[in-house]
């Protein structure tokens, strides 16, 4: 289908939640979702900044319906009570993947002791999607069409082979961390749809990228993108995109009424572009052998979770 990220299909009466939501990709995620009408949940570990990017997101669209849940990435603690208060809405009809620490020195690790980048981006994700998954599951009934689960990843993942085999064995540098995060949560999301197809269970786990987003081309915002935050310099910035438009890959995987589990969405173009269907790295979607059961079966002992079998 033709797709217009500036007409979104009518989101009224859906409630949408978003992790990372008070910065970058994840703010705009949450300004356009509740542009086209969404109850949208806007999850962070900041109070405070939760409330900075409410009131910004009202200025923009007056008449939003916004409510806040605080949830730490890394604490598994955190994620559950978050988890708890998610579930507690009368519906959640998809969530939107998108936090995670994006600079860790090699030995940091979450409050329980896990790597920071595999902690925040793949574990912690899959702990969230345990706790809320039978919500999910009870909007899609309700509903009639498949409830979402929208996990962010990253292009390093189709140009690096990281390894997986062992999630607790951290990469020397950031990046190569940052992307077996990212190449775990990838193989999450596909063996997720796969069993969730299997199940019967009326939730799709679709999988999004966002392109490259820099602070040298995203809209002002107050307290979000302005003089009092933080400028971070990017080498691609001539070919890039503002943030507002990395988010489009994502919320279009989250609303297009034609989207369905196991399908991959990102920009057009290397860098930027409308969102289109993608082609999924076959070494994430379809792994060889029993990769993708060993990687599952690490996240959820790691999450202490047990999730569709």
């Amino acid at each position: 289908m033709t797709w217009d990220p500036a007409h979104l299909p009518d989101q009224t009466g859906r409630t949408l939640a978003v992790t990372g939501a008070t910065a970058g990709i994840g703010y705009f995620a949450a300004e356009q979702l509740a542009a086209a009408g969404a109850r949208v949940v806007l999850a962070s570990r900041s109070a405070a900044k939760l409330e900075t990017a409410r009131a910004s997101i009202l200025e923009h669209v007056p008449g939003a319906r916004l409510e806040t849940v605080v949830v730490d990435l890394a604490s598994l603690a955190s994620v559950a009570r978050a988890a708890e208060q998610l579930s507690a809405l009368d519906r959640l009809d998809g969530i939107l993947l998108n936090g995670g620490v994006m600079t860790a020195r090699r030995r940091e690790t979450t409050e329980d002791g896990l790597p920071l980048m595999m902690g925040t981006h793949a574990v912690a994700n899959v702990a969230l999607v345990a706790g809320v998954l039978p919500a999910l599951a009870e909007a899609g009934r309700r509903g009639g069409t498949p409830a979402r689960i929208v996990h962010t990843s990253s292009g390093f993942v189709h140009r690096y082979s990281a390894p997986v085999d062992d999630l607790l064995r951290t990469p020397r540098l950031a990046i190569a961390a940052y992307t077996q995060a990212k190449t775990a949560t990838e193989m999450f999301a596909f063996e997720l749809d796969r069993r969730l197809r299997a199940s019967g269970a009326p939730v799709a786990s679709i999988v999004s990228r966002p392109g490259v987003g820099v602070d040298a081309r995203t809209p002002a915002r107050a307290g979000i993108r302005d003089a009092t935050t933080r400028y971070q310099r990017n080498p691609y910035t001539p070919w890039a995109q503002g943030k507002d438009t990395a988010a489009w890959s994502a919320v279009r995987a989250l609303t297009d009424p034609s989207a369905q589990g196991g399908e991959y969405y990102g920009p057009a173009g290397a860098l930027r572009g409308l969102p289109v269907l993608v082609e999924p790295n076959a070494r994430t979607a379809m792994p060889e052998g029993d990769l993708a059961e060993r990687v599952w079966t690490q996240l959820e002992q790691l999450a202490h979770v047990s999730l569709v079998r």
